[in-house]
């Protein structure tokens, strides 16, 4: 199964991504990830991306369909792939068709996760952690049992991320709509595109998940 996933940070992709690798022998697939990982290893495509971002230039197309590639060949075909972050432009799909078939592998569904922007908002600015350890919270929906005291660790410092405010979030929401916008018709036409509530519970999002999965 090869699915590739949409939706905005914070619509939750890196959490179901986890179920879904868990649940049905798949690996996500995060063009950043893979990038950062590349460099580090220093592999002959991490080298070339290295030497771009070192100029202060975007990484083409070319670079991160080799990377695509490289993760595809070193993965067992019982495996499937949850492509995140790629493609975002009509070019980078015709590219991932051509390296799929390259693989013996098909694309079997493109699902986004469908959120409300003032919702996902309140989401993301209202959270914040554990300075300790890193436990989870928010202003209005998961508040520590007692005030200012973590429930895990007992302790009082807590801290936000900085770009967890509301014009940053609207910002990353109005670059995901760009960047999706030229990809969705092409899979639409081919009838493979699913939306899914982003905004449901953790669980209802990954029942809905397992049944497009399960639709084949």
């Amino acid at each position: 199964m090869n699915i590739i996933l949409l939706g905005p940070p914070g619509a939750g992709k890196g959490t179901q991504s986890a179920n879904l690798e868990a649940k049905h022998n798949m690996r996500q697939l995060s063009t950043g990830d893979m990038l950062r990982a590349a460099v580090k290893a220093q592999t002959p495509v991490g080298l070339e991306a290295k030497a771009v971002m070192e100029r202060g230039d975007l990484v083409s197309d070319e670079i991160v369909s080799a990377l695509i590639n490289d993760e595809l060949a070193a993965m067992g075909d019982d495996v499937g792939a949850i492509f995140d972050g790629y493609p975002r432009t009509a070019a980078q799909a015709a590219a991932l068709d051509e390296i799929l078939a390259k693989h013996g592998r098909t694309l079997n569904h493109v699902i986004e996760l469908e959120v409300d922007e003032d919702a996902l908002v309140d989401r993301i600015t209202g959270r914040y952690t554990c300075a300790n350890c890193g436990t989870g919270y928010h202003d209005r929906h998961a508040q520590p049992e007692v005030e200012g005291i973590c429930d895990k660790c007992g302790s009082t410092e807590f801290k936000r991320r900085p770009d967890d405010n509301e014009e940053t979030v609207r910002n990353r929401m109005q670059e995901y709509r760009a960047k999706t916008a030229p990809i969705l018709p092409i899979y639409a036409e081919r009838g493979i595109v699913t939306g899914v509530d982003g905004m449901a519970s953790i669980d209802e999002v990954t029942e809905a998940l397992d049944a497009v999965l399960a639709s084949d």
